[in-house]
């Protein structure tokens, strides 16, 4: 499911998520912004996500530090321009502007990977109620936006949420545990979720 026109407004993209429809613009920058409510769509149960001994080791390691809305431009600006995708996303510079502009209004969120004081990796998406869609993760260091999503899940689920969105799936969502679910049943549990009194909080970890 499509449509076609729309605004990226701060009342429109939250109104578009409540119902479970998100922006992904796939024509030139100025051109019509496309939004989608795929069917089936992907999701992360919140005790579904498989760790892989690899990663499990990583994190016991402390290789890594990680924070939340610590640099939440530079994680969304990192995820449209980090390796190949400077001229390969659906992240144009609009979208970037609306993005900063639902974190700055508490909407939007980051979690942030550091390696040795740098920005290693990162992920960032939008929270309304107890649902969170994750957007779009980045890594420069190995590992690193693996250690992220692992992190945001536990915190989410610490903090009570109940629907972790991440729209399509992949391989390697797949491999780490992500499922799919039919529009039907994902706007269900949407619905049940959506006026949820959950704070996103802050993340620490070192």
């Amino acid at each position: 499911m499509l449509a076609i026109g729309g605004r990226l407004e701060l009342e429109w993209l939250l109104d578009a998520y409540a119902h479970g429809i998100f922006p992904w613009p796939i024509f030139r920058e100025g051109e019509p912004l496309v939004w989608w409510s795929p069917d089936p769509r992907a999701i992360f149960e919140m005790d579904g996500l498989h760790v892989p001994r690899r990663l499990e080791r990583t994190l016991r390691g402390h290789r890594f530090s990680v924070t939340s809305d610590r640099d939440f431009k530079t994680v969304i600006t990192s995820c449209a321009s980090v390796q190949d995708r400077s001229e390969n996303t659906w992240l144009t510079d609009e979208m970037i502007r609306a993005y900063i502009r639902l974190h700055d209004a508490g909407y939007a969120h980051s979690v942030e990977v550091w390696h040795q004081g740098t920005l290693a990796g990162g992920i960032y998406g939008v929270a309304l109620g107890g649902m969170f869609a994750a957007e779009s993760m980045f890594y420069t260091v190995s590992e690193a936006s693996k250690v992220a999503l692992v992190h945001l899940v536990r915190h989410l689920r610490e903090r009570g949420y109940q629907l972790l969105d991440i729209q399509q799936l992949t391989d390697h969502t797949h491999r780490l545990g992500a499922i799919e679910i039919s529009r039907r049943a994902y706007l269900r549990r949407l619905a049940r979720v959506v006026a949820q009194d959950t704070q996103f909080g802050t993340l620490s970890w070192t």
